[in-house]
């Protein structure tokens, strides 16, 4: 069962595990009235539920996707494509899981509009601000083999106090400002955070933000980086960083070396304490990484149930990254 996979800090999330499995039948949207057989309609109801497909599907939302708890969107089968609208909401909910969805093109759009998010429940929401995946003061999340590309903001963020998060095998390429981890540097519920980032493959065509991390505690883990026009894992206010494993290829711009970038308006002096470690990465085409803080590994050593693999085994890792080519009948 797809649910009892989990690794990480979300490895808890449960998603619908316990429910009945729900089949979307139609691409169509309404974020007021939702019909049986939309994803909207799936994605809002109390009860917990494997959410499939009957067939292939892009679908364009009108508004924001506004998830319910104890949900899994699980595109395997099928071609399935979240795109071209406002795209998926998981805010102040808990055990969500998505598997297997192309999410690209998302924009920042809709607003101003009542949008349901419960069975009886509507909220009015201004307008989206355009991530693919957007993890709002939630808990037990699980995004897992997805594609993302090309969204307005952000391909996955989590803010305001989310924790315990896993994000993995997935792919993602041509996009500025990739992942944000963390609210503002004076949000300080964002100490609590835990993210895991395992076994993604960073394509082309990315800039930076592979995360931005804020405050928080993060486990970056057996990754492949294919170069970053500004850098790769960033973050601000003293967050910890713990890189291991990963395979940093540089671009062959001599100015894009390094996969670093501590933030901070009192420089050196203030981010020298903070605590990034490298950690059996490697290093190729030049790439460096600054580390800082202590060295000792007692500092970074958290309950993630995560060990890293060695770097050298990862060439494996970028054709079974992102959406599977999964066959109904067949073992994915």
């Amino acid at each position: 069962m797809l649910a009892d996979c989990a690794i990480g800090f979300g490895r808890n999330a449960v998603g619908g595990r316990d429910g009945e499995f729900y089949i979307v039948t139609t691409e169509g949207d309404d974020p007021k009235n939702p019909t049986p057989g939309m994803l909207r309609h799936a994605v809002i109801q109390d009860e917990p539920l494997w959410i499939i497909f009957y067939h292939d599907m892009e679908i364009i939302l009108e508004e924001e996707l506004l998830m319910n708890s104890y949900k899994t969107i699980d595109g395997r089968g099928h071609n399935i494509q979240i795109s071209n609208g406002p795209c998926i909401t998981i805010q102040n909910v808990t055990n969500v899981i998505i598997h297997g969805i192309y999410i690209h093109n998302c924009v920042q759009a809709g607003g101003n509009a009542v949008i349901i998010d419960g069975p009886n429940h509507y909220e009015l929401r201004g307008v989206s601000d355009g991530d693919g995946i957007s993890i709002f003061g939630a808990r037990d999340i699980w995004i897992d083999h997805c594609t993302l590309s090309s969204c307005h903001d952000g391909l996955i963020d989590a803010v305001y106090g989310s924790t315990a998060i896993t994000i993995s095998n997935n792919y993602m390429f041509n996009h500025n400002e990739v992942m944000l981890l963390g609210h503002h540097d004076n949000f300080t519920a964002d100490k609590n955070m835990q993210v895991t980032i395992a076994f993604n493959y960073f394509g082309e065509g990315l800039i930076q933000r592979m995360p931005r991390c804020r405050l928080g505690y993060f486990h970056i883990v057996n990754n492949v980086y294919t170069g970053w026009e500004m850098y790769a894992i960033g973050g601000s206010a003293s967050p910890t960083i713990n890189s291991q494993g990963n395979v940093f290829i540089a671009s062959d711009d001599v100015q894009t070396k390094e996969v670093t970038k501590h933030e901070s308006p009192l420089g050196y002096e203030d981010w020298k304490n903070w605590n990034w470690r490298s950690d059996g990465d490697l290093m190729l085409n030049g790439a460096r990484f600054t580390s800082s803080g202590q060295e000792s590994p007692a500092s970074y050593t958290k309950a993630s149930s995560m060990v890293a693999r060695p770097a050298s085994l990862l060439t494996n890792i970028v054709p079974f990254s992102g959406v599977l080519n999964c066959k109904i009948g067949q073992q994915c």
